[in-house]
């Protein structure tokens, strides 16, 4: 059964950092892209970034690309996004998903976690 766990959301101020991890288990983590998608309240899904499987290629959406940074460790099975300057338009629950091939698209991607809140204040 594959699994992916997100954590290391929380409420912050404007120009704050915040790093969420993504645990992952039940499937072959360094075959994978692992990505990082958001979702607002009454908007749509939004792509946020993604790295291959060996972490030599990432990729942003055009809102996070200078202050988000993904990375994995495949040793650990967990990827990493590092969000810096935050600000009150990132406020949003934080996906992990993973997938064979690179995707903006969510709906490509087979496993999903649960979910991480970050709410930024202003």
């Amino acid at each position: 059964q594959v699994q992916l766990v997100e954590s290391g959301g929380g409420l912050v101020q404007a120009g704050d950092s915040l790093r969420l991890s993504c645990a992952a288990s039940g499937l072959t983590f360094s075959q994978n892209v692992l990505a990082w998608f958001r979702q607002a309240p009454g908007k749509e899904r939004e792509f946020v970034a993604a790295i291959n499987w060996s972490g030599i290629n990432t990729y942003y959406g055009d809102s996070v690309k200078g202050r988000f940074t993904i990375s994995r460790d495949n040793a650990k099975n967990t990827a990493y996004l590092q969000m810096d300057s935050l600000r009150p338009a990132d406020t949003a629950i934080y996906y992990c998903a993973a997938n064979r091939h690179y995707s903006t698209s969510g709906y490509t991607y087979d496993y999903w976690g649960q979910g991480t809140h970050v709410t930024v204040s202003s």
